[in-house]
C-alpha cells in the first residue's frame, strides 16, 4: 500500500463500535478519503473492559479503511470518553515581566492555572484556555503584545484516570500503530457539528453514543464545561429487548428501523413485526407500544444531560440552544423529545467541513471520527505514544508540557 504524508487518522473507540476515518490534507481542506468500523465488544460505558477484543475491533477497522483508501496507516488520533472524565475551570495568575506580554508569560500563566491538586491516579488530557485577564481588560482572547503588569489566565482542564488512558493506548500500539494524541470525544465531536457563531453565542453539544453521552457546553467562543455521562443508546436496545422479548440483536434493527422517540408522531394504527426467541413465530406489535418503550429512557437520557447543564451554571448561556448528535440522535422524534426537555431551540449535528466521501460520513454516528481528523489537521504533531514504548505514564507526564502547542 502507498503511504501518503498528508494522511490524519482518527480512531473512535466506541462502546458499540470501533471507527477509523482517513483525511487527506490538499489545499482546499480536508477530504475523507476512507472508512471502516467494526462491531465494539471490548468496552463498558466508554471504557476498556477487555483489550484483546478491543485490539481486534481496532485492527478490523483500520484494515478497511485502509483498504478503502488505498494508504497504509501508521498512527492515528485516538477519542476518549468514560465516566472517568471531570472537566474543571481553573484560574492562574502572574506578573508580566517586561512591562509587555509575550508568550513566556501566557504559558506561566495557564501553567499557574493548572496548579491543581490532582489525585495520583488522575491525568490531564486537555487544558484549554478560554480568555485572559491583562490588568482590569476582561475577555482578552489573544494577550500576546499588550501591555500590562498582570496577567490572568482561565483554563478549562480535562482530566481522565491514568489506567483508561494507558488501556486506549496500549490497545492502539499492539495493532501496530503509533498514537499521535488523545482527544476528548466531545471536543471532537464539536469540531465536526458545531459553527463559530454557535460557540460565540452559546451552545451545549449532546453526543449520544452507545455506552456514553458525552455533554460539551460553549459560549463566548471558549468551551465552558465537559463531561461523560454513562448512558446511552445501548440502553435504549436493551430495554427493547426486554420489553418486547426479542434478541437484543434483532431489538438494535428495530430500534435503528422503526424507533421513535416521540410517540406522538406515530400512527394509532401502524405494527410491526417482532422476532421472538427460542424458535418461536414473528409477532405483530404496535408501533404505539414500542415508542412508549423507547421514549422513556431517551428522555432520561436527556433529562441527565440536562442536569449536567444546569449543574456547571452556565445554562443561562445557550443563546444557540442544544445540537444533538451521535447514534442515538437519528432516532425518529430525538429533535421533538429534545425540545420538550430543554424549552429552547433544538437540531441535529451532522458532520461539516470536509470533502471527498462525505456523503457516507455526513451522519451523526460519524461527528467523533470526523471531528478527530478535523483536530489532527490543525494539530499536525509527531505521534506522542510510540508502539513499544515502556513507560505511557512518563509520556503521557511528558505531553502535559507540551500541550501549549495545540492552542498556540
Amino acid at each position: 500500500m502507498a503511504r501518503r504524508e498528508k494522511v490524519i487518522v482518527g480512531l473512535d473507540v466506541g462502546t458499540t463500535k470501533t471507527c477509523a476515518i482517513v483525511g487527506e490534507i490538499n489545499d482546499t481542506g480536508i477530504d475523507v478519503i476512507g472508512i471502516g468500523t467494526h462491531a465494539s465488544t471490548g468496552l463498558r460505558k466508554g471504557v476498556v473492559v477487555n483489550i484483546d477484543n478491543t485490539v481486534d475491533a481496532i485492527k478490523r477497522a483500520v484494515e478497511e479503511a485502509e483498504l478503502m483508501s488505498g494508504c497504509e496507516i501508521k498512527s492515528v488520533y485516538a477519542g476518549i470518553a468514560g465516566s472517568h472524565i471531570r472537566g474543571l475551570n481553573s484560574h492562574g495568575i502572574v506578573a508580566v515581566r517586561g512591562g509587555e506580554v509575550d508568550e513566556d508569560d501566557v504559558k506561566r500563566a495557564i501553567d499557574a492555572a493548572m496548579a491543581l491538586a490532582i489525585p495520583l491516579d488522575r491525568q490531564v488530557i486537555h487544558a484549554l484556555p478560554q480568555y485572559y485577564i491583562v490588568d482590569d481588560q476582561d475577555g482578552v482572547k489573544e494577550p500576546i503584545g499588550m501591555a500590562g503588569v498582570r496577567l490572568e489566565s482561565k483554563v478549562h482542564v480535562v482530566l481522565g484516570a491514568v489506567t483508561s488512558i494507558q488501556n486506549i493506548v496500549k490497545s492502539v500500539n499492539r495493532v501496530g500503530l503509533d498514537v499521535n494524541d488523545i482527544v476528548l470525544e466531545p471536543l471532537a465531536s464539536s469540531e465536526a457539528v458545531l459553527s463559530q457563531d454557535e460557540r460565540d453565542l452559546g451552545v451545549a453539544l449532546i453526543d449520544i453514543g452507545g455506552g456514553t453521552t458525552d455533554v460539551a457546553v460553549f459560549a463566548d467562543g471558549s468551551i465552558k464545561h465537559t463531561a461523560v455521562l454513562p448512558m446511552g443508546g445501548i440502553y435504549v436496545t436493551s430495554d427493547i429487548a426486554v420489553g418486547l422479548r426479542t434478541p437484543a440483536l434483532e431489538a438494535e434493527k428495530i430500534k435503528i428501523q422503526y424507533g421513535c422517540a416521540f410517540t406522538g408522531l406515530i400512527p394509532q394504527d401502524e405494527t410491526i413485526e417482532v422476532p421472538s426467541v427460542g424458535g418461536r413465530n414473528p409477532r405483530k406489535v404496535s408501533r404505539q407500544i414500542l415508542g412508549e418503550i423507547i421514549q422513556p429512557r431517551v428522555e432520561e437520557i436527556l433529562n441527565f444531560a440536562h442536569r449536567e447543564i444546569v449543574r456547571s451554571g452556565f445554562d443561562d448561556l445557550l443563546g444557540a440552544g442544544i445540537v444533538l448528535t451521535g447514534g442515538t440522535s437519528l432516532i425518529e422524534g430525538a429533535l421533538e423529545l429534545g425540545e420538550s426537555v430543554f424549552n429552547m431551540p433544538v437540531r441535529i449535528g451532522y458532520p461539516t467541513g470536509v470533502g471527498g466521501i462525505s456523503d457516507i460520513v455526513k451522519s451523526p454516528v460519524y461527528a467523533t471520527g470526523v471531528g478527530l481528523i478535523v483536530h489532527g489537521a490543525r494539530d499536525r504533531s509527531p505521534a506522542r505514544f510510540k508502539k513499544g514504548d515502556i513507560n505511557i505514564v512518563r509520556k503521557i507526564t511528558a505531553r502535559m508540557k507540551r500541550w501549549f502547542n495545540d492552542f498556540f
